[in-house]
């Protein structure tokens, strides 16, 4: 998403939405508003909520062409993204002017990247996902679709994560592994061997929890 672009929708009012708006506005961007389902949400960095999401199809008709998925939980932030696809919405990839993308590296559609954070190159970071702030995801990593990449977590070169993984805050996984769909690394765990589809792993080296 470059500064500029047409109004946008923020989905989801809660604390995902603050680095979401903040980004916005630091690139230029015109918030028509956001909208979540939950009652009473207060305004976000001065930015108000409009209404739940069946506010969504009125927007859309109203002309606001894209939507950002401000949403922590990877299952409801695909599901989310699915359904502003459906009324129409284009889901922009966000990157934060602070954060160090390679112009090698690959963002699918929805994929925000925050402050600090550094995309190396050849990586591939998949549809929705979240790489958070000071995250590093190094030169020929995957990170397929719904994945989170914590706050300050390090994936080092040809690392291949599953969809819709938590990659916890501080971890670190060394070169070449796989974590496979599904899979949770506790916060600060150090990855020196692949990690099985749905996998609770923690601890330096990590294991099952």
């Amino acid at each position: 998403m470059r500064a500029g672009e047409h109004q946008v929708v923020v989905i989801g009012a809660g604390g995902h939405a603050r680095p979401v708006v903040e980004a916005l506005l630091l690139l230029g961007h015109r918030i028509a508003g956001l909208v979540d389902d939950a009652p009473d949400r207060p305004p976000v960095l001065g930015q108000p909520v409009i209404g739940g999401l069946d506010r969504l199809a009125a927007l859309r008709a109203a002309g606001i062409g894209s939507a950002v998925i401000a949403i922590g939980d990877n299952a409801a932030r695909l599901q989310l993204g699915d359904q502003a696809r459906g009324f129409g919405f284009v889901l922009p990839t966000l990157v934060h002017p602070g954060a160090l993308v390679s112009p090698h590296a690959s963002l699918a559609e929805g994929a925000q990247v925050f402050a600090r954070a550094v995309v190396g190159p050849e990586a591939r970071i998949g549809r929705l996902c979240l790489v958070n702030t000071g995250a590093i995801v190094e030169h020929e990593c995957t990170v397929d679709e719904g994945t989170h990449i914590a706050p300050g977590a390090v994936l080092c070169g040809l690392v291949r994560v599953g969809a819709r993984c938590l990659v916890g805050a501080g971890s670190t996984t060394i070169a070449g592994r796989r974590i496979g769909p599904g899979a949770l690394i506790a916060a600060g765990a150090t990855v020196t061997a692949d990690v099985a589809a749905g996998a609770r792993v923690g601890g330096v080296p990590a294991r099952e929890m």
